[in-house]
């Protein structure tokens, strides 16, 4: 019975630069600068990794618009806004124009969405101390949502806090 080499030993065939992103793909969606910066760790030299990533492109398996789709909706789940995902998609090599474009289709009330992170952190109880409603904001801007959202949402919480004095 013959057995399989280590991951380590000298002695074991290396896999191909295709067969391993293939296999990075396979776990979840990558960006092609993100694949060709793991393979680069990986030891395989830039034209080898760039013919792998230009045949899965071919193919269809690495594609950077499904990825920057995937990753949006996954992070609007996750409650953040677009300042961050912007900054996040620019980190994958995605285009402004892309961005800008996905941003636009997607689709989401920001402040609505800012409300429901407050919510989630907070609680319902709104605030009319400056510090605390400091906090709140500052919670919303690391979040990744616009300055003018964050004054929307944490004011209309002040006005709430106003309408529950007698």
């Amino acid at each position: 019975m013959k057995r399989r080499p280590a991951p380590g030993d000298p002695a074991a065939p290396r896999r191909s630069a295709y067969d391993k992103a293939l296999g990075l793909l396979a776990r979840r969606e990558h960006s092609r600068k993100e694949l060709k910066t793991k393979l680069r760790q990986g030891g395989y030299e830039g034209d080898e990794a760039s013919a792998a990533l230009d045949r899965l492109g071919e193919q269809h398996y690495q594609d950077d618009d499904r990825f920057a789709e995937a990753l949006l909706r996954s992070r609007v789940a996750q409650g953040y806004g677009p300042m961050r995902l912007r900054q996040e998609l620019k980190s994958h090599g995605v285009g402004d124009a892309r961005i800008r474009a996905l941003l636009d289709g997607a689709e989401v009330d920001w402040e609505l969405a800012a409300a429901s992170q407050l919510r989630r952190r907070y609680g319902g109880a709104a605030t009319s101390d400056p510090a605390e409603r400091n906090r709140r904001a500052q919670f919303l801007l690391r979040r990744g949502f616009a300055g003018a959202t964050v004054r929307s949402v944490t004011h209309a919480d002040v006005d709430e806090a106003a309408d529950d004095i007698p």
